[in-house]
């Protein structure tokens, strides 16, 4: 049978638009046992802070993104707190006014408790407003009713909590996971704020500059990454103003996966963090960059009007799940808008870019990929690794996938500023500025050593008089790849690898307020590097477009091996993309080496026709085992093989 040829660009381009709807339907019919229903495919909206300028709601905002959660096909959206700026009655009715509209035509939204609420407004004002938008299923956290309520949507766990409510929700939270975690695939808790903060953040906030005596947080941290970790929980959250996806790092006993046969595919002891941006008429900074302890920043997005940045984002992120499968894309449109008092400017049609995403399924192996921006001799500490090898990912069907080689040369950088922490005798947890620095570096820095190395520079926190000294630095974002498996569809031979996380940063370069740098030219702040230097101007590839549309931006090039699962040996096979209308195969048969794959070739030169220059570069080692497939290619993409 002879196959089309097709553009690796081009599959993986329709792939990953695909992607952004969900996937294919058919993609979990096999996950559900024979007589039941399969889950309804679920699309999960977030509206940031919605709160205006004085006693008002920024309605413009809030109806841009909400239409565009309407245009992306939202079932759901969370309304992740501060709906409001002073909480009055009036300021109710003018966000009631925009959400009524999007409940009219279809669109669930669960509203959560900000600061601003929770500063501002009495807790009956926030009853009387959001009752109707309190689903009559929630089951609510006993006296926190219509604060803290969780509800099930398809096979989707959705716990909202009110401002710095986590650590006397938590018992609630795990009893409410314990409860339904056999009827349900995915987890999604809802807050205002988070554990580690751009601007803000709950550990720094409660731990480490926290009252003394006022342990509540303190006492349950370990456990509550735990928990979160063991259940891949997504944590969405507003206020900070700016957008941040990151992943948070958990006690090493958080998770019972390996990277042995036995132990099932290896799943990091991580969970996502995801900051949902704006929808407001104000914007923040970057103020305490990375957690490193904990922390590692896969994307990060400022825009505050100010120092350099031209205009306020408005964000509208999805998460879409389907069977085992989670699907997540985050949008971005620029404006000037202040207030509601004029015309709409940008907001009437805003202009919406396509900047982060991911793709991953329950059962997937992970890596996190460092930038190759680390000083020669900076000790890996079997982490620091700058290539997008990986170990073995085991599918269904017996198959083996593995990225093999290739190294992170493109990838976005930010600024932070400088900021400073103090205490008061006799009322804070610190008893002095040396154990506030104690506390720092316990919960939030990596303290550097030589076998420890702060890659955001060796004096990450230092004592300054009697406050603890933050300063200014540059934080170069890591990726999350993630190799994730489906079973076999209709028109697959073999089970369904999906590759995510490999694009997504396109060289650029951010001060904390949003301006733009060039990273091509501009160092980094004073002391970013691990040996006190300033992180250097790095050259990136060609392929660097500096843009934050990633829609069909290459990566750096990488290669992926597929072993052929003994169901399969002796078959006829090809590697197979997915496209927009089904399976094709990724080349043609006159394309194919024979042979080992070369890390060489990754540059160009593999040994091939110069017809087959428009085909990605395939091959297959028939010496290993049944047979190995591998493939070069510079985007995230989803394969399996197909049947010749």
């Amino acid at each position: 049978m002879r196959y089309i040829r097709l553009s690796l660009a081009a599959a993986t381009a329709v792939m990953l638009m695909l992607s952004g709807c969900g996937g294919s339907s058919s993609s979990n019919n096999n996950e559900t046992p024979p007589g039941a229903a399969a889950p309804a495919p679920l699309r999960l909206g977030l509206l940031p802070d919605t709160q205006g300028d004085g006693p008002n709601v920024a309605v413009y905002a809030m109806d841009a993104v909400l239409a565009k959660h309407k245009a992306l096909g939202a079932d759901v959206v969370i309304a992740v707190g501060d709906l409001t700026n002073n909480g009055t009655p009036e300021e109710f009715a003018q966000w009631l006014s925009v959400a009524d509209k999007y409940k009219a035509e279809g669109i669930e939204i669960l509203p959560l408790m900000g600061n601003h609420e929770d500063s501002w407004a009495h807790t009956v004002r926030w009853i009387d407003a959001m009752r109707p938008y309190i689903p009559k299923d929630a089951q609510h956290m006993p006296y926190a009713e219509f604060l803290n309520y969780s509800v099930i949507r398809s096979n989707v766990l959705i716990i909202n909590i009110r401002y710095w409510g986590l650590a006397g929700a938590f018992p609630w939270i795990r009893e409410t996971i314990e409860r339904h975690r056999d009827e349900v695939d995915h987890i999604v808790i809802g807050s205002h704020d988070g554990l580690i903060g751009a601007k803000y953040g709950q550990v720094r906030e409660q731990i480490v500059s926290g009252q003394r005596g006022e342990n509540s947080l303190q006492d349950q941290y370990d456990e509550i990454r735990r928990v979160f970790i063991d259940n891949d929980v997504i944590w969405v959250q507003g206020h900070e103003h700016q957008y941040q996806r990151s992943v948070v790092h958990g006690p090493f006993t958080a998770i019972n996966k390996s990277w042995t046969e036995t132990g099932g595919n290896y799943r990091l002891p991580y969970f996502t963090q995801i900051m949902s941006g704006n929808a407001s008429y104000k914007g923040y900074e970057l103020r305490w960059g990375e957690s490193e302890l904990v922390q590692r920043i896969i994307q990060h997005k400022s825009n505050s009007m100010s120092n350099g940045s031209p205009a306020y984002d408005i964000n509208a992120a999805l998460l879409s799940f389907n069977g085992p499968r989670v699907d997540y894309e985050a949008w971005y449109a620029e404006h000037t808008v202040q207030n509601d008092l004029g015309d709409r400017g940008a907001l009437a049609d805003p202009d919406w870019i396509l900047f982060d995403r991911f793709s991953r399924t329950t059962d997937r192996c992970e890596k996190i990929v460092y930038p190759n921006s680390i000083p020669a001799g900076t000790r890996p500490v079997l982490d620091h690794d700058v290539t997008y090898r990986t170990p073995e990912c085991r599918g269904p069907d017996g198959a083996i996938a593995r990225l093999e080689a290739g190294i992170n040369n493109t990838f976005n950088r930010v600024d932070s500023v400088t900021r400073t922490m103090g205490y008061t005798p006799d009322w804070s947890r610190a008893t002095s500025s040396m154990d506030l620095l104690r506390l720092t570096y316990q919960y939030l820095y990596q303290y550097h050593q030589a076998w420890t190395p702060n890659l955001n520079g060796n004096q990450r926190a230092v004592v300054d008089g009697e406050q603890v000294r933050v300063p200014e630095t540059t934080i170069d974002m890591k990726k999350h790849v993630t190799l994730s498996w489906l079973p076999a569809e209709a028109d697959t031979a073999s089970s369904i690898l999906v590759i995510s996380g490999t694009g997504g940063q396109n060289g650029i370069y951010n001060n904390a307020w949003g301006g733009r740098r060039d990273m091509t030219a501009d160092a980094g702040r004073p002391g970013s590097q691990p040996d006190g230097s300033a992180k250097a101007p790095h050259a990136l590839p060609a392929h660097a477009t500096g843009e934050w549309d990633i829609r069909d931006a290459p990566t750096d090039a990488f290669a992926l091996s597929f072993r052929v699962p003994q169901t399969l040996a002796g078959r006829a096979l090809i590697p197979g993309i997915r496209t927009a209308t089904g399976w094709a195969a990724a080349g043609s048969d006159d394309c194919i080496i024979e042979g080992a794959f070369h890390e060489s070739w990754l540059d160009g030169g593999a040994p091939r026709d110069p017809g087959c220059a428009d085909e990605p570069v395939i091959g297959f080692d028939a010496s290993q085992g049944h047979g190995l497939w591998w493939m070069i290619s510079d985007r995230d993409l989803e394969m399996a093989l197909l049947s010749r």
